[in-house]
């Protein structure tokens, strides 16, 4: 069959051009995103985080120093699932006891109250956790986040299963607990300035309520009581003194200590 030579100069162009872009209709929805593209999110989040720092960073501090606090001192991470609240509490400046620095809305958490079992049943942890600075993520895709630090001792021990538990933005949580990308920034920064002073951890309770005497009548059904009562022991060390308590993994058990967090 004879072929016209422009004719077959043009299908040749053609297949040139189609074998040069390196993929199919398919390719372009299949597989992970671009290098480069990855690369430029991170520099979107991490120029929207400089952009915090300079707007927020002073007036956070400000409002801890009219509170009588500072950044420097340790502080604490209180968590109520059924409440839907997070609560940032610091050491005072004049006294051992911490004070409330701010209450903020958990925007988004999954799962029902009781702890979490295994990787994927979507339970939001309840227990006594901790962030460290390597735990931090600038670079969430979730906008900023930082691991809680589960499974703990605790868990290892009744051989709970998951990974990548966070308090994170962006409101929406699949086992973690999700914050307004607002809400994430103040503690994000809060958290990172505190472990640039030097401190090691900040410890995150988690509890499926606020731990109260009517409220744990409330539930006294629950197959999950008796676990609530062993964390109502730290609820209530902290409601009594004002400093956390110090949890650690004995016989399936949280045993607690008073906490001293540098």
């Amino acid at each position: 069959m004879y072929i016209w030579p422009p004719v077959l100069l043009t299908i040749l162009l053609s297949l040139v051009l189609f074998l040069s872009t390196g993929c199919t209709p398919d390719s372009r929805r299949a597989g992970p995103p671009p290098v480069r593209g990855e690369k430029l999110q991170k520099q979107i989040v991490n120029k929207q985080l400089e952009n915090l720092r300079e707007k927020n960073f002073s007036v956070l501090r400000t409002e801890m120093v009219i509170k009588g606090m500072s950044m420097d001192n340790p502080m604490l991470i209180r968590a109520f699932k059924s409440e839907m609240k997070l609560e940032l509490w610091v050491k005072s400046s004049y006294s051992n006891e911490y004070d409330l620095f701010k209450t903020y809305n958990v925007c988004s958490k999954s799962g029902v109250l009781g702890p979490k079992l295994k990787e994927g049943d979507k339970q939001t942890p309840e227990g006594f956790y901790n962030v460290t600075k390597n735990r931090l993520n600038p670079n969430s895709q979730y906008f900023l986040s930082f691991n809680i630090g589960f499974p703990n001792a605790y868990d290892r021990s009744l051989k709970r299963t998951g990974s990548l538990l966070m308090i994170h933005g962006n409101c929406v949580s699949v086992g973690c607990l999700a914050m307004t990308d607002k809400s994430i920034g103040e503690i994000y920064l809060i958290v990172e300035q505190n472990f640039k002073y030097g401190h090691k951890s900040i410890p995150i309770h988690i509890y499926p309520f606020r731990m109260t005497q009517d409220n744990m009548i409330a539930r006294n059904t629950s197959h999950w009581y008796p676990f609530w009562e062993n964390l109502k022991e730290g609820y209530d060390h902290f409601e009594t003194y004002r400093t956390p308590a110090h949890a650690t993994a004995k016989n399936g058990r949280y045993v607690f200590n008073k906490g001293n967090y540098l």
